[in-house]
């Protein structure tokens, strides 16, 4: 676990939450419970750490009340390997599509990332400064005198035994000191940031046969595919030359001094050590694979997907191309609807994995005024801040605030309970006719009241045809 994650408390994990997600205490509480006891984890003798097994939780509610941001901001405040799943995504081994153990594959590939951009942040002031030399080098370059090239024998070959004809190799520039602090004078006076650098820049390596015939199920084909290619003679490291401004070339040659500076062995072994003692799995929709009723059609494989996922939560080595990866101690939230199919109808097995469960509650009038207004990431400010780029001032009273939770809650009501997401939906029918004219208005302030949203929404919930496709 990061070192910035281990001084959350609780109370102050469940405080985090609360400017972003409105409501859901008890969801809130399971989660920065179990946040809280990976770092308890961590401090508990040798003997026994082992032994401690996390606490898995499944949380039950409607679609759209925030179970998916409470599993997303925990992670992103734990700075833990965190990847988001949907249950359906997987199949019966025998069938076409994703195996289970995927998800662990991925949540490496998080960790990768997540650990090498720590190191990348602790040598990026050095990666500077020597781009920065690069730089230099290239915009004060002089004539350079050729070397000859190597003899024929000496030769590199690609992959197929096409032969690639010698290159010539250019002495490294001599530049006289002078010109060399005059020049790098002016590059950081940002003088030169318009002026063209030539730089070898890495081509990416891919596979065209997996995107002509690629499909379900092909994710992984493909990922191995790149990385054998990656492997043969001549296709690893090729470069292309390239001309960007001094202001694109410093940004590429910062990434690749940085490239240089960190070890990826040692990310590597960090990542999965990460990945094994911190990762968090959040299995989205796993009301969809439970089995309603007898065996038979697609129940069959629902259930199939189940025992395949039991090793995986229960614990178990899945290899990875960064090596194997035990996910005893791998954190699992699971969350459904659960409006078709009970909890109860997972099998056995899979159920006793998840000890930890909360139900989460419909959101009412009063929750939606709250998430309109109190959230750091509220509707209101988004499109406040989206008009404001057009020069003008979008102010919304608390009228029409409170109109707008009313129409929300009704229409959950009436049709499908979509949750906090039928706020969306209102307000895009709302500011339609602002949205599509604002670049043509001159600047200014615009006020949405009470009257104004009640006259555009009332028609449209008045006629039930016509709230049921746009509402």
């Amino acid at each position: 676990m990061s070192p910035s994650a281990q001084s959350f408390t609780p109370r102050e994990i469940v405080g985090e939450l609360d400017r972003y997600i409105v409501g859901q205490a008890k969801a809130k509480r399971a989660v920065a419970i179990a946040l809280r006891n990976r770092f308890r984890r961590q401090r508990v003798p040798a003997d026994i750490r082992e032994e401690i097994a996390p606490k898995n939780i499944i949380m039950i509610g409607p679609t759209g009340v925030g179970k998916t941001e409470i599993a997303r901001r925990l992670a992103k405040l734990a700075q833990a390997p965190f990847v988001k799943v949907e249950a359906t995504k997987f199949t019966e081994v025998g069938y076409v599509g994703r195996d289970v153990e995927s998800m662990i594959r991925d949540l490496v590939e998080q960790a990768i990332e997540l650990v090498r951009g720590e190191q990348v942040d602790n040598v990026k002031t050095r990666a500077g400064q020597l781009a920065e030399e690069r730089l230099i080098k290239l915009i004060a370059r002089p004539a350079v005198k050729p070397v000859e090239p190597p003899p024929p024998q000496q030769q590199s070959f690609g992959p197929f035994n096409f032969a690639w004809p010698a290159t010539k190799q250019e002495a490294e520039p001599v530049i006289p000191e002078s010109e060399f602090n005059e020049t790098r004078k002016k590059l950081r006076a940002g003088e030169l940031e318009e002026r063209l650098v030539e730089i070898d820049v890495e081509e990416p390596t891919g596979s065209p046969l997996m995107s002509i015939f690629g499909g379900p199920g092909m994710e992984d084909m493909e990922r191995k595919m790149g990385d054998m290619l990656a492997g043969l003679p001549g296709m690893k490291g090729r470069t292309k030359r390239r001309s960007l401004r001094v202001s694109d070339a410093r940004k590429i040659l910062e990434q690749q001094e940085a490239e240089r500076l960190i070890d990826m062995d040692a990310v590597k072994r960090l990542a999965v050590e990460r990945t094994e003692q911190s990762g968090i799995v959040f299995l989205d929709e796993i009301d969809k694979i439970a089995s309603r009723g007898g065996m038979h059609g697609p129940d069959v494989s629902r259930e199939g997907v189940q025992r395949d996922l039991l090793p995986v939560v229960e614990g178990s080595t899945v290899s990875t191309k960064y090596g194997p990866v035990k996910t005893d101690h791998i954190l699992f939230i699971a969350a459904g609807a659960f409006h078709v199919s009970e909890v109860s109808d997972l099998i056995p097995e899979l159920q006793g994995r998840f000890p930890v469960r909360v139900e989460l509650e419909s959101l009412t009038k009063a929750d939606f005024v709250r998430i309109l207004t109190e959230p750091k990431n509220a509707l209101t400010r988004q499109y406040r801040a989206l008009m404001a780029t057009e020069g003008i001032d979008l102010t919304f009273t608390e009228g029409a605030v409170e109109a707008l939770a009313g129409y929300a809650a009704e229409a959950n009501d009436r049709a499908e309970n979509i949750g906090a997401r039928r706020l969306h939906t209102i307000l895009e029918a709302l500011l339609d006719d602002l949205s599509f004219k604002a670049s043509e208005m001159a600047e200014g302030e615009v006020v949405i009241d009470e009257a104004k949203v009640r006259a555009t929404l009332a028609p449209i919930l008045a006629n039930e045809d016509l709230a049921k496709y746009i509402l």
